[in-house]
């Protein structure tokens, strides 16, 4: 049945979030306990309905047993210069393969990510390692946004993206 929603992301958002940003993943373990992750890159549907973040199943493998179980997400998308911040969340989370060209994403992302951080003086050799994830890891947490949140710091931190629901 398709979507008669309107999607919660425009395409400034989709650019955003698919651009050279600080990608942190949480979920929720048993116990109530949370999961967090760092995202190795994300791909955005052309529809804007749904988003696709990848991540290394080793390193993320707490975040993904609670995906697994509840199928909710919340992410965080933030630009180290501007602290501009999104937080999206899902209620239909899945953990899935990655798709053909995946593995060049993340390696786009990773070179991008280290020219965004470079002038705060973080070397090339510690992002790379940050960011370090063999392909035959990559896993991708495919969800629907159902809610979307401006956290970029200050007066309107908190306050859902228009059209949000």
């Amino acid at each position: 049945m398709p979507n008669s929603f309107a999607p919660i992301l425009d395409g400034a958002h989709a650019e955003f979030i698919s651009g050279a940003v600080s990608i942190n993943a949480a979920s929720c373990r048993p116990g109530g306990f949370p999961a967090l992750a760092r995202g190795v890159g994300c791909r955005v549907a052309d529809d804007r309905r749904s988003v696709n973040v990848l991540f290394g199943a080793t390193a993320a493998a707490d975040v993904l047993d609670g995906v697994r179980r509840s199928g909710a997400i919340a992410i965080v998308f933030s630009d180290p210069g501007t602290h501009r911040t999104l937080q999206l969340k899902g209620d239909d989370a899945l953990v899935l393969r990655i798709e053909c060209g995946d593995e060049h994403l993340v390696a786009r992302y990773r070179d991008a990510f280290v020219a965004v951080l470079a002038p705060y003086g973080h070397t090339e050799e510690m992002v790379r390692a940050l960011l370090a994830c063999p392909v035959d890891d990559l896993v991708v947490v495919h969800f629907t946004p159902t809610s979307a949140f401006s956290q970029t710091p200050g007066p309107h931190a908190g306050e859902p993206l228009a059209g949000a629901r």
